[in-house]
Parts: C-alpha cells; sequence; structure tokens
C-alpha cells in the first residue's frame, strides 16, 4: 500500500516529465508548425499501452495515441525489444493514428533491464499538401509500427524511405530528430523517478493514478441526473456538397455514461474520422463538463463506453481519407456539449466556432526554388458561459494549437498578411455574449497551391439559454477555387473568416451599458444593438 502522498508526489512528477518533453520537442524543432504553433503532444504508457500521463497539449493527439502501442507489439514482440528501439508510425489504420501527417514516435523505458512503461510524442509534420482526399492512399504516406532506430542505432535506410515521400524533407528530418531528443528525456526523467523510489512504488503510484481518475470521473458523472439526452446538428465543409446530419443520444445511468452517434456513411473527402479520433474527441468533451481537474490518464474511459455505425463519418473504415477529420471532431464537441446542456447546463458552452480552419499554402521559393509547405489553422469565437462572456479569437477544444505571428510567417514564406482582426459583432448576443471570430487575409508574393478547410459556413453557432446564434463562416478568394482548392498568382489574395459563437442567456438581461461598451470596443454590430438591446 502507498501512501497517499507519495502518490500525489509521483504523479506531479509524471506530469512534470510530459510537459518538459513537449517543451524540449518544441524549443528543438524547426518548422514553424511547431516550433511556433506547438502542433505536438508528449505522453507516458504502460506496457499494455494504457495512458500514465499526457501532457496539457493538443486533445485530438490522444486518438494518435490510444491503439499505438498495442499495434507495435502485434509486430514486435517485447522480448525482442532493447533498450534505444524508437518505433514510428503514423498509420489511421494500421498504425494507430488519426492521420497521415501526425507522425509518432515511442520510445521503450527500460530500468534494470526490464522494460517497464513507454516514452511516446507527437508532431505534426506540415508537409503533405497538394494531394486529393478520395481516399487514404492519396493523402500521404503510410508508415505502419517500425523501427526507426534499433538498440539506439538509427536506421538509415528507413529514414531515407521516410523523407523521400517528403515534400520538405529538411524540415522533416529536423523535426524527427527533435522528437527522438524529446523522447530521450523522457526516458532518462522516468529511470531517475524510479531511481529516486523504486521501480516498483513508481508503477504502483501510476496504477493508483489511474484508479483516481476513473473515481473523479464516476463522481462527476454520478451529479449529472440520470437520463437519455439527444442533440442534433449539422456539419458542412468545402469538399462535400450541402450539410451532413450528425446526432448524439448520451444515455446517464448512476455513475456510467454511454454515447450512441448517428450519422451519414463515409464520404469520399477527407473528413472521416476513425474510432479512435471519436474516443478522443468524447474522453475530452465530457472530463471537460463533467470535471476538467479529472487527471489525464487511461482511468477516465472506464466509465463510458461508445458506439457509432461501422463505415460512417464517425467511424470510418479502410480505406476512406482522414486528413481533414478534426474539423468533423470539433462538431462531435458540439452534439456532446447540446445533450449534455440540458441536464447541466451551467457547466456548459454556448456552440464555439465549432470548426478547426486550416489553411494550407505550397510552392517554390523564389531564387533557389527549394519545395516549401506551411500549415495554418486559425481560431474563431469560444461560446459563452452561463456567467462570462464568451472568449475572442481563440483556438477551442480538440484543436489547442496558435495562430502563426504575422512576423514568422512573412520571414519564412513567400506571402503577406494583409489583415489580422477580430470580426465586428461575429459574437452571438446574450445576457453573456459570445466570443469574436478572425479575419486573416494573404497575398501570395509567389505563385502558390492553397487549400482551405473549414465549418460553419452554411449554419450558425447556436446559442444557450435564450442566447443568439453566431456569425457563420467564410472564403473568398480573387481566383476561383474547388472545394476549397486552387492555384494563387503572385498578387491573388485569400480571405478566411472563421465562425464565431453563440450567446447565453437573453439578450434583453444584458445591461444596456455593458452593450454599448461592447458595440464602441467593435463586439456587437449597430444592428444587433439597435434590434436587440433596442439602443
Amino acid at each position: 500500500m502507498i501512501d497517499p502522498i507519495t502518490i500525489e508526489v509521483i504523479g506531479s512528477a509524471l506530469s512534470s516529465i510530459v510537459e518538459e518533453m513537449g517543451e524540449a520537442l518544441i524549443r528543438a524543432s524547426y518548422s514553424t508548425n511547431i516550433k511556433e504553433r506547438r502542433d505536438c503532444s508528449t505522453a507516458l504508457f504502460d506496457l499494455d499501452g494504457r495512458t500514465l500521463c499526457q501532457a496539457e497539449h493538443i486533445p485530438m493527439h490522444l486518438g494518435s495515441f490510444l491503439d499505438l502501442i498495442p499495434h507495435i507489439m502485434k509486430r514486435h514482440p517485447m522480448s525482442e525489444m532493447r533498450p534505444g528501439d524508437v518505433f514510428c508510425g503514423n498509420d489511421a489504420y494500421e498504425g494507430g493514428g488519426t492521420h497521415l501527417p501526425d507522425i509518432v514516435l515511442a520510445e521503450p523505458v527500460f530500468v534494470d533491464g526490464v522494460m517497464i512503461a513507454w516514452a511516446v510524442n507527437l508532431a505534426h509534420h506540415a508537409d503533405f499538401a497538394d494531394r486529393g482526399h478520395a481516399h487514404i492512399y492519396q493523402e500521404g504516406l503510410r508508415i505502419p509500427p517500425i523501427r526507426l532506430y534499433r538498440a539506439g542505432v538509427l536506421q538509415e535506410d528507413v529514414q531515407a524511405l521516410i523523407l523521400l515521400n517528403c515534400q520538405v524533407p529538411r524540415e522533416r528530418l529536423s523535426d524527427l530528430r527533435a522528437q527522438m531528443a524529446a523522447n530521450r528525456l523522457g526516458v532518462q526523467r522516468l529511470a531517475g523517478l524510479c531511481a529516486k523510489y523504486g521501480r516498483e512504488t513508481v508503477l504502483r503510484a501510476a496504477a493508483a493514478l489511474q484508479d483516481y481518475a476513473e473515481r473523479k470521473m464516476r463522481a462527476g458523472i454520478g451529479a449529472v441526473p440520470d437520463g437519455v439526452y439527444r442533440f442534433a446538428d449539422r456539419y458542412d465543409c468545402p469538399e462535400v456538397d450541402g450539410e451532413l446530419d450528425l446526432s448524439c443520444a448520451i444515455t446517464v445511468q448512476g455513475d456510467q455514461m454511454h454515447l450512441q452517434f448517428e450519422a451519414p456513411p463515409q464520404v469520399r473527402a477527407g473528413l472521416n474520422m476513425t474510432m479512435t479520433a471519436l474516443l478522443s474527441t468524447v474522453y475530452y468533451a465530457v472530463k471537460t463538463i463533467v470535471d476538467p481537474t479529472i487527471l489525464p490518464n487511461a482511468g477516465l474511459a472506464r466509465p463510458l463506453t461508445v458506439s457509432a455505425p461501422a463505415g460512417s463519418i464517425v467511424n470510418c473504415s479502410h480505406p476512406a481519407a482522414v486528413n481533414g477529420r478534426l474539423s468533423l471532431c470539433q462538431r462531435v464537441v458540439d452534439l456532446i456539449f447540446g445533450a449534455l446542456a440540458q441536464a447541466v447546463p451551467e457547466q456548459v458552452t454556448a456552440a464555439p466556432n465549432g470548426a478547426c480552419f486550416s489553411i494550407t499554402f505550397a510552392g517554390h521559393q523564389p531564387g533557389d526554388n527549394a519545395l516549401w509547405v506551411y500549415l495554418e489553422t486559425i481560431g474563431g469565437g469560444s461560446g459563452a458561459r452561463f456567467n462570462k462572456d464568451g472568449l475572442d479569437g481563440v483556438h477551442v477544444h480538440m484543436t489547442n494549437t496558435s495562430n502563426l505571428p504575422v512576423e514568422a510567417l512573412e520571414l519564412e514564406y513567400p506571402l503577406t498578411l494583409m489583415r489580422y482582426e477580430l470580426v465586428d459583432g461575429s459574437g452571438g448576443a446574450g445576457q453573456y455574449r459570445g466570443g469574436m471570430a478572425i479575419r486573416r487575409v494573404y497575398r501570395a508574393d509567389h505563385d502558390c497551391h492553397v487549400r482551405v478547410d473549414g465549418a460553419r459556413m452554411l449554419s450558425a453557432p447556436w446559442g444557450l439559454a435564450g442566447g443568439l446564434a453566431g456569425g457563420m463562416a467564410s472564403i473568398a478568394a480573387s481566383v476561383p477555387l474547388n472545394r476549397g482548392s486552387g492555384m494563387l498568382r503572385r498578387g491573388d489574395t485569400i480571405e478566411v473568416v472563421t465562425a464565431g459563437s453563440g450567446g447565453y442567456g437573453p439578450p434583453a438581461a444584458r445591461d444596456p451599458h455593458a452593450a454599448a461598451r461592447d458595440f464602441a470596443e467593435g463586439r456587437i454590430s449597430q444592428a444587433t444593438l439597435r434590434d436587440v438591446y433596442r439602443i
């Protein structure tokens, strides 16, 4: 039996290890997508692939971690593993991933010659651009779990195969080396923790922390009234015509929760979700609502069960394309929030921007003609809460990256950012208003290909408790786009306006002085001031 103080100390140490791994990865990386936008995650896993601790980076990345270790163990017997082995993978069907740009490195941790855990990290390699998305074979290089290092020795032929399939191999090589450094740091720190407290003590504490997360999750679910809560919403994106109908039924019974999703069949477009992507979305959303303080380990998943039709867009089957799955994951969060708002309205926000607006440019650098690829995801409004306004211009829910600073963008790429601003009046009116959207206007300073993905262009983020809907998103370019893709010549521009978010509570309940101040600061429009607040 371990005393609670020791468990707490070891738990804090595990959290510190994964956070330090993450900072090492960001500081050592080369690409703007990681060093500036922090599009990466780190974690520790036990021998069976259960999460011991995940850094507070990108919730979506848990989906690429969930099945990774079982896939490794299926291909590589534990008896053949040695200190210094490193496994690399990204495939959504044979590698435990959720889309191909997220490359995961996993290194076993040995203490006194005994394998006890895994150090794992993921980096989004913004490389596979200007591709089709009818099926996964078009989306990039598929990597099943393979050895990148064997007993500390780089397998140069494997690395050469990976880099040959990348458009910007220098970036990939440098980012892979940063991932290696992060894992090596994790291995050293966990071994040092075992040296201080003893291997068995650390492992027993890790198991106790999973049990604690389970108890916290059960207690949080137990505070939700029993019942069946249903919600439906619609999803749109440039890759498909019209809107797709989605729904969720959440059954709460005692300290357990079951989530049943209904969705259309998978489509020949890159928006489909694998089951691991769905699970990571559910775990995040439920944790956020019932108790955000629950430790991010495998124990929190034990009281939850999830089902969705096989071969649907939320539980796709091979060879469905999955590159843009994150935007659909955001709508799944909206479904869960909308359903549980009926049970615990003060624990749920109104709908946020409900998308992961991403824009990718690819071309040749003027001068040396080298290939370049630039990816960015753009935030929007965050939903109003029962006692606070929503946040303006932020990433929400399953994505937690940063907008790339203008200086970094224009320094490294032949692009100029003409406008970067919050969108007046895009936050839904209410007693507490929704957060505002973002507008970014890019000018191509050299010929390049562009692709933009997003959602909430045909439906608005909904409000709660009488709050009004937020503003919808839009895409406008000076050249024709085909399902969000096109060629920009020098001087051409493209404008992305993300969605705002819903308000909370009836607008009439808002202090008119606060409404007037919102208008003066550009947070609400003159029409809203006149028609809603009667000012």
